[in-house]
């Protein structure tokens, strides 16, 4: 394994030759109209086979240069499926700042645990690379405005993984209300039900020979390992985890904000609680934010482990004005009046569903991995660049800390930055493992 200061050098030499190159000549005559990107995949369990399937349907314009995994068994896995797949092997690598100091690499894409995504994200822009990172886009606050940050230092390319961002049917929408389809729109509600399961009580066991436990936990704090952690569950621990309202709630949230045309709030609330099942989980179960502004609100609702659906969807927006109500998910989107008549509806043809954000494509995905690779060659306008995407990742990041408070916050609708409670402001940030804090 490279050490991190030899890592950092490495790094510094790539950013500079970078800065040099295109000094002499534009970004545009150095990745060519007809040149593919050369992408990384970091984090191999679930939406990365989405990004796999993604990078296939784009595959003209894109290449897989490496796919990377702390988890051998895992790597083998996806590096066998890539190559099924895309019909030639990816190389493959365990250490993800090995692919960073790889001149093969244009661009990562970034499925790990949370509390990867933007310690990743950041050093894949300093290192020269553009970047497809998952939501949400950081484990906490201070980190999502670092990554904005260093993106804009760099001028590289981050694209959040907010795939609805590119649904052609959620731009129509959204366009026909801010047009005023439903007169002044004012009140959002989004939603997502679900029937996950027990994690039950998690014991110390031996680290699978498979798994490189230090580098999986990378900048959190070191713990032991537990059987009950990896590779799904640590979305329920907070040290790298960030809840179902950041697992989830990103997507639905980040609809309503971009349909009212808001961004940070003035207050949030949350209320909730652990109350399905008695075991290792530490975030809620059920939980019910309200986003405050001065004419507008968003209200968010996640319930785990209870599957009663809103408007027949386990996941959806519903935006509501002054003369009606558009209900818009991933399959579509209908119209009501303001009594609630259905006035019209429009159904998303596809071969299959995308309500469910799980293991596989969708056109969605595709449509945002194509408008990355387009910002890259041509310089296409993102859908989802991570200084829009971190607004409604950091507006439920301070949900989870009003919930954890257990009181209302007031905001600086400028930053989100929290008003007079030092106590809350503590969530703002984290405490990395010595070494491993990011920096810009």
């Amino acid at each position: 394994m490279v050490s991190r200061r030899s890592f950092l050098q490495t790094m510094a030499a790539g950013t500079a030759g970078a800065a040099l190159g295109t000094s002499a000549r534009s970004y545009a005559q150095i990745m060519g109209s007809n040149e593919r990107v050369n992408f990384a995949v970091i984090g191999l369990n679930s939406r990365a086979y989405a990004h796999l399937s993604s990078l296939k349907a784009n595959q003209a314009n894109s290449r897989v240069a490496y796919v990377c995994d702390v988890e051998s068994n895992i790597l083998a896995k996806y590096a066998g499926a890539a190559e099924k797949n895309l019909g030639y092997a990816p190389k493959t690598e365990k250490d993800f700042r090995k692919v960073l100091a790889s001149k093969d690499v244009d661009a990562i894409t970034i499925a790990t645990p949370d509390h990867w995504h933007a310690p990743m994200a950041i050093a894949g822009v300093q290192a020269g690379k553009h970047v497809y990172v998952e939501k949400p886009c950081s484990h906490n606050p201070a980190e999502g405005a670092m990554l904005v940050a260093a993106q804009k230092k760099t001028g590289k390319l981050v694209q959040q993984g907010s795939q609805q961002r590119s649904s052609p049917h959620t731009i129509e929408i959204v366009e026909k209300i801010h047009g005023g389809s439903i007169g002044r729109a004012y009140y959002a509600k989004a939603w997502y039900s679900n029937v996950r399961k027990s994690i039950g009580y998690g014991k110390p066991a031996p680290v699978p020979a498979t798994l490189d436990w230090d580098l999986w936990q990378g900048p959190a704090p070191r713990q032991e390992y537990k059987d009950n952690v990896q590779p799904y569950n640590w979305h329920w621990f907070r040290t790298w985890g960030t809840g179902e309202t950041l697992n989830n709630g990103t997507h639905e949230v980040d609809v309503c904000r971009w349909a009212l045309g808001v961004d940070f709030p003035k207050k949030v609330t949350a209320n909730g609680g652990r109350y399905h099942f008695k075991d290792d989980w530490q975030f809620y179960d059920t939980l019910v934010t309200s986003f405050a502004y001065d004419d507008k609100m968003i209200d968010w609702e996640c319930k785990c482990c209870q599957g009663m659906k809103f408007y027949g969807r386990d996941r959806g927006s519903a935006i509501m004005g002054t003369e009606g109500t558009v209900v818009v998910d991933r399959d579509g989107y209908e119209i009501y009046d303001l009594n609630g008549r259905k006035t019209s509806e429009f159904i998303a043809k596809r071969d299959k569903t995308s309500s469910q954000d799980t293991i596989g494509a969708d056109s969605m995905t595709d449509l945002h991995f194509a408008n990355l690779i387009a910002g890259i060659r041509t310089g296409e306008a993102l859908h989802a660049p991570v200084s829009i995407g971190y607004v409604a990742v950091t507006m439920l990041q301070l949900s989870n800390i009003a919930w954890e408070v257990g009181r209302e916050l007031h905001l600086d609708s400028t930053d989100g930055k929290i008003l007079n409670d030092s106590e809350a402001m503590k969530g703002w940030g984290r405490e990395y493992e010595k070494g491993w804090a990011p920096h810009v």
